[in-house]
């Protein structure tokens, strides 16, 4: 006779995969119609049916070791077939939120994160750091007065001066990949607990989901949400773009002082500011804008209009997502606004800009942004076990 299982359920889990958009979860009584329509989900032990029942009974243990809560990828196929609303995929993506949080370091930024009540503290901090730079460094006349105030031509180095906004980025970047770093760490060493023997180096599954990354392979097999691979990957690549931008143009600050500290001044022509078109790092920033901001607009829309089969409506997936659209949208407007030669839209924009930028990174690692990292790992480990779509 098989031994029996005591369950202990975990109601913290319960209550905070409810809290964060997982509020259907208890409507599931288990038809197995989501992991039929799955077109992404394994031929054994299909997702998301059992980790349904997971959510349901508390199994925080089982859920934060599961790689196949990453394999989904809120096709909302699930969602759209289930006859009783309970949303799987939705549930799915709360359980993602979850995790981010409970992986985070500190905790408690996790559940600010996951909070609309923190969000007014959160976005205070990068904007008193920014007005303290700005009271600190920007640059004034004899008589004390800014000079971004009285200077007829706009120049953000003026306003803002890239050397403040670089040091912050660097080292609150260091710190922040850090305490995130401990949170995949501990991830990781999670998913080693699921079991299935490994066919497949680290390597050699991280290549093969850097591939499926790229290419949105997956998203090609979505039915009901299809066109939202469009808007994805236009969000994806339109932010690896913008990023490639801005360490460039901190190449293009940093370069020409160390090449005039070692004497090397015929190469600084090389590396002048100010970079405007037809620069080709200014055409990347440019496309890269553009390509957030439609893409942007794209998910947005679908999810105002489409909710049923859009999904993921926590506020977690809004957040993120409205932070991006704004930090591509503000990035495009810093460019524009600056060529209407009116000094202080264009340093409000700006500011508003680098605000939402430090708001995105510096709360990387407790955000959804932090799924990049999280997904990469769980389908690496997915890969080296075997768990792939029964396609």
């Amino acid at each position: 006779m098989a031994a029996g299982r005591v369950m202990e359920p975990d109601l913290e889990l319960i209550r905070e995969v409810k809290r964060v958009g997982g509020d259907t979860v208890k409507r599931c009584y288990q038809c197995a119609t989501c992991s039929v329509v799955c077109n992404l989900s394994p031929a054994d032990k299909p997702f998301p049916r059992k980790e349904m029942i997971m959510a349901q009974w508390g199994q925080k243990d089982r859920l934060m070791a599961d790689p196949d809560v990453w394999l989904c990828h809120q096709c909302n196929d699930c969602t759209t077939h289930c006859p009783r609303g309970a949303r799987p995929g939705d549930v799915l993506a709360a359980v993602r939120s979850y995790i981010y949080e409970s992986f985070a370091v500190p905790r408690f930024m996790g559940k600010a994160l996951a909070t609309p009540k923190a969000l007014p503290i959160l976005i205070l901090v990068p904007v008193l750091i920014l007005l303290g730079s700005i009271m600190l460094f920007a640059p004034q006349t004899e008589t004390g007065e800014y000079l971004f105030m009285t200077s007829e031509v706009i120049d953000f180095n003026l306003f803002l001066p890239h050397s403040s906004v670089d040091a912050l980025f660097v080292f609150g970047n260091i710190l922040i990949f850090i305490l995130a770093a401990i949170g995949f760490y501990r991830f990781w060493k999670g998913l080693q607990t699921a079991t299935g023997s490994k066919d497949l180096s680290f390597l050699g599954g991280l290549w093969l989901t850097i591939k499926e990354i790229f290419s949105h392979v997956k998203f090609r097999d979505c039915e009901a949400n299809r066109p939202r691979a469009t808007a994805h990957m236009l969000l994806f690549f339109g932010f690896i773009g913008a990023m490639i931008t801005t360490g460039l143009v901190f190449v293009f600050i940093f370069v020409p002082h160390y090449l005039h500290l070692l004497g090397l001044e015929n190469l600084r022509s090389l590396f002048g500011l100010p970079i405007d078109l037809p620069n080709p790092v200014k055409i990347l920033g440019a496309v890269s804008g553009i390509a957030l901001v439609v893409g942007g607009g794209m998910a947005i829309y679908r999810r105002w209009t489409n909710r049923d089969e859009v999904g993921a409506n926590g506020y977690t997936d809004y957040l993120f997502l409205y932070v991006l659209f704004l930090t591509g949208l503000t990035g495009m407007l810093s460019w524009l606004t600056r060529l209407t030669g009116v000094p202080m839209l264009a340093y409000v924009n700006y500011f508003i800009h680098i605000v939402c930028v430090f708001f995105l990174l510096w709360y990387m690692p407790y955000s959804k942004f932090a799924h990049m990292i999280y997904r990469t790992l769980a389908l690496v480990h997915a890969r080296q076990i075997g768990r792939q779509a029964r396609a």
